[in-house]
């Protein structure tokens, strides 16, 4: 008979179950865990169908706490209304929960404080691990990289060095747009940026400033422009307003994100400015949006959905006890 157990009454503990069928606690504790083999079949059978008619449910939060493990992984991501946020956190969820985890997902908003509150909060929710997409440098994130905690870092690389990262060759995405621009006989460029420019930002603007060198352009040569914020529409607008202040807009524009793209092509649209035919812009996410509301955008392709497959990958090689490593997914540039 399986006994419910009535609203407000006290859980069953394995004490009483174990009472009830005459052996240990312990006993009664390796047979609710599937270990039966040390047990007698008829010990196993009575232990059992006790469970079943008390209704005793095991304590998944002091197992936990015992064995510091859980099924749980904290993703801890900046500013999820980015189409690429929230195509990696999905990617990552998608793998996790194939693998038998459950992820939490925590919108950092590119703070070093939230993400240090976030870190605190799931360390002690004893998480199983973190996947931290595009990390800043900050207090507790130090502090659980020196614990040792199974992080593996997207986007950006770990602010203090080393780590098991997964993201892609961002230089050679700027150098890819360069090259672009460069074989369509395009030499009057420009790229603009955000001020508080990531790792990956600087990456992708330093491969195709450098690329353009080598293929006979100066510094000086290529216009350059940036603007402070957070929100890449918002740094795409202001700062294509800055390149263009008393100046013409330039044959070709890089920009670094798809978001930034778009805030340009915007001023350009309200100054009479043709996209692509007096200015081709490339950006880098190839976000799923391009299709529907930018065919004008030349844009590299990150294999965001192939992501979490090699979060997880990551993940477990740590929890294995391998060192930590890098994975660069390949990109394509998709010219349109």
């Amino acid at each position: 008979m399986n006994k419910q157990r009535p609203f407000g009454q006290e859980p069953v503990s394995l004490a009483t179950v174990a009472a009830q069928a005459g052996v240990s606690v312990a006993t009664v504790s390796r047979i609710v865990n599937g270990e039966t083999r040390r047990a007698s079949a008829e010990t196993v059978e009575r232990v059992q169908k006790l469970v079943a008619a008390l209704g005793y449910r095991p304590n998944r939060v002091g197992r936990t706490l015992r064995r510091r493990e859980s099924c749980i992984v904290a993703m801890l991501s900046p500013n999820l209304d980015n189409p690429a946020m929230a195509a990696i956190a999905a990617s990552v969820e998608a793998a996790l929960r194939s693998a038998g985890y459950v992820m939490i997902l925590c919108d950092t908003h590119d703070r070093a404080d939230l993400q240090d509150e976030y870190l605190h909060v799931m360390r002690s929710q004893v998480v199983q691990g973190y996947i931290v997409v595009n990390p800043v440098r900050s207090e507790a994130l130090s502090a659980s990289i020196a614990r040792g905690d199974p992080i593996v870092f997207v986007g950006r690389r770990n602010p203090d060095g080393g780590g098991a990262f997964v993201g892609i060759d961002n230089r050679r995405a700027g150098a890819d747009a360069a090259d672009h621009l460069w074989a369509r006989e395009i030499r009057d460029l420009a790229v603009i940026h955000p001020t508080q420019g990531s790792s990956a930002t600087r990456d992708r603007v330093h491969g195709f400033i450098t690329r353009l060198r080598e293929l006979g352009l100066s510094d000086g040569e290529v216009r350059q422009a940036e603007a402070p914020g957070l929100s890449h529409l918002e740094v795409g607008y202001a700062a294509a307003q800055r390149l263009v202040d008393g100046h013409p807009w330039p044959q070709g524009l890089f920009c670094p994100s798809d978001l930034m793209a778009y805030g340009a092509y915007r001023l350009a649209f309200e100054t009479g400015v043709r996209i692509p035919e007096d200015c081709r812009i490339v950006g880098v996410d190839d976000n799923k949006l391009n299709a529907w509301i930018a065919p004008w955008l030349t844009s590299v392709h990150i294999p965001y959905t192939d992501f979490g497959t090699e979060v997880v990958d990551q993940l477990q090689a740590l929890w294995d006890g391998e060192q930590p490593s890098e994975q660069l997914l390949p990109h394509k540039l998709i010219v349109r």
